[in-house]
């Protein structure tokens, strides 16, 4: 394991821990000709499973990755998640698997969003002596794993289910106004375009890895 340094959009050095898989680059493959073609064929096959698992990954960070810059990266992102709660809301009681794979989807989709939040936004925004912003948007954070949590373990065909849907909609969609009327704004509007820039690459690179 090795440790790299990262600079944030201020210029201030920062540790980002990194994992590096280390194959053995020996010839011992080498001193047998049919040996040699067996660890050719399964290099080629991890090299295509590699190149399909990257493909999916940019496939996804795509879809909101390409919206711009990092805020509009961030409103696309909140308005796929919305997407999901209306299609959640739009289940009945007897769709079980209906509700359970959506969930799926939606608690990948905010956990991903918030990832890219809580390791880039946040700490900048108390870089710009924002802090009180930033913790109480990290606070929030917490409650939506709180609803997560709560939906998971509630029965998906419970008259209650629903309602728990709609309580953690309507605080999702309070944080989502907070970011985007109250916050992000002026905090774009204070920066230069070398730093909107950099922010929306630590952005899309916290996305890439999670897609």
């Amino acid at each position: 394991m090795a440790y790299g340094d990262q600079t944030n959009i201020h210029g201030t050095s920062t540790t980002r821990r990194t994992t590096l898989h280390v194959r053995d680059g020996g010839t011992g493959a080498a001193r047998s000709g049919g040996n040699g073609k067996l660890w050719g064929a399964v290099a080629a096959g991890v090299a295509v499973g590699l190149a399909a698992n990257m493909g999916r990954k940019l496939a996804v960070q795509a879809t909101s990755g390409l919206s711009g810059d990092w805020f509009e990266v961030l409103k696309t992102e909140h308005r796929m998640a919305l997407a999901i709660f209306d299609k959640i809301e739009a289940t009945s009681d007897d769709q079980k698997a209906k509700r359970t794979m959506l969930l799926t989807q939606l608690k990948h989709a905010l956990s991903k969003h918030a990832i890219e939040e809580e390791d880039v936004i946040y700490p900048e925004l108390r870089l710009a002596d924002q802090s009180t912003a930033a913790d109480k948007l990290n606070h929030d954070h917490g409650y939506i794993k709180h609803y997560l949590y709560k939906l998971l373990n509630t029965p998906k065909d419970s008259p209650e289910w629903l309602g728990i849907v709609r309580e953690f909609r309507t605080l999702v969609e309070e944080h989502v106004r907070e970011e985007e009327e109250e916050i992000y704004p002026s905090f774009r509007a204070k920066m230069s375009q070398e730093q909107n820039a950099k922010l929306t690459t630590l952005v899309n690179k916290e996305g890439l890895s999670l897609a």
